[in-house]
């Protein structure tokens, strides 16, 4: 248990019915008149939600433990994808609802936080960027600008982005995890 005096930006808190929010953003606030309260930006930690909430100051709320391992991507098990702890080498099963996006750019022994709670996984992170080779691309032709400049590429992990025309089959590029954006080559 902690106070509303005790947040922080990233802890995690349980709220309605025990669902884990976590904190974005928080600010505590004394108007000249009437008591004090803190605002804050909470983000879903399943969902990714957000909503703002408003709490009486002093007032007490359950903070949840969230484990956050570094581990690799050993496999993929049949719909579901093996991460294996860095220190314990224990295997963790994550199934394909829980990793999202993020499967577009998972490369075999990559690199990947996993956030835990109660032995549950909560989501994955990758990290910011990731160096992947284009599988596939069509070669880029002079003077075809009606697409700005740019054009399909498939990745080795079978994603699709868009690249500039002067990429080839076989290269190796930089991508962001996030947005899946090119962001030049490795």
């Amino acid at each position: 248990m902690a106070t509303t005096n005790d947040l922080k930006n990233g802890l995690v808190v349980k709220l309605d019915n025990g669902e884990l929010w976590s904190v974005v953003e928080f600010q505590h606030v004394k108007p000249g008149k009437g008591p004090a309260f803190v605002r804050t930006k909470l983000k879903h930690v399943k969902s990714g939600k957000i909503v703002d909430k408003t709490f009486n100051a002093g007032l007490k709320i359950e903070t949840a433990t969230v484990d956050k391992r570094d581990m690799q991507f050993s496999y993929k098990d049949g719909d579901d994808y093996v991460f294996m702890d860095n220190e314990t080498f224990e295997m963790l099963y994550v199934s394909p609802a829980v990793l999202g996006d993020a499967a577009k750019f998972l490369l075999d022994n990559g690199q990947a936080m996993l956030a835990l709670h109660e032995s549950e996984v909560l989501y994955v992170e990758l990290p910011v960027t990731v160096e992947i080779i284009v599988k596939h691309t069509d070669p880029g032709l002079q003077g075809d600008r009606s697409t700005g400049g740019t054009k399909p590429a498939t990745l080795e992990t079978d994603a699709e982005i868009k690249v500039p025309l002067f990429i080839t089959t076989g290269e190796k590029i930089k991508v962001d995890t996030r947005t899946g954006d090119y962001l030049g080559r490795a």
